[in-house]
């Protein structure tokens, strides 16, 4: 009888010490996923940086692009996601007739600008899907009864999601 209380015994600290690990991994690859997103949120806004300053755009659109994009950059995490909304709503407005995205296109270097924002778009969105995603697994392994009872989780921050607009432009969609 006392062997099978040392194997549940066994067993249970067992399944804690994987649950533990599994959860310290999670949050490794919430931190990993998260400075991904940062880094793609700063190409794109630097992309948008580069298209605003070519010339290539009426000056008004030009000026509305630069100043959300600035903003994007040097914003506190606090208000990231709306300054990250707010440069995809001032590329949105315009790029949103694909008309006009093909008649920049004419214009030297405007090809490679319009098509580096749009993978710089695509890149964001991935990266922002696949935090949510980890921050989703994190969350789902925290809230299980015994991480919670025994702290497993330790003193770690609880993950949150990015939720921001970052819809790639119709005027961008290829």
């Amino acid at each position: 009888m006392e062997w099978v209380v040392a194997a549940v015994v066994l067993l249970l600290g067992l399944y804690l010490s994987w649950t533990a690990n599994r959860l310290d991994r999670l949050h490794w690859r919430v931190d990993a996923s998260r400075a991904v997103l940062d880094a793609q949120l700063l190409r794109r806004s630097g992309a948008a940086l580069d298209l605003a300053s070519g010339g290539l755009l009426d000056p008004a659109s030009a000026v509305l692009i630069a100043d959300a994009a600035s903003r994007a950059r040097i914003v506190d995490e606090s208000g990231r996601e709306q300054a990250e909304s707010d440069l995809t709503e001032a590329l949105g407005a315009a790029l949103a007739d694909p008309a006009y995205t093909a008649s920049l296109r004419s214009q030297e270097g405007a090809t490679a600008a319009l098509d580096e924002l749009a993978a710089a778009f695509r890149r964001a969105g991935h990266a922002r899907r696949f935090y949510n995603d980890t921050v989703r697994a994190a969350r789902r392994l925290r809230r299980k009864v015994l991480v919670r009872w025994l702290g497993l989780a330790g003193r770690a921050p609880w993950p949150e999601t990015v939720e921001l607009d970052d819809e790639v432009p119709r005027g961008l969609e290829a």
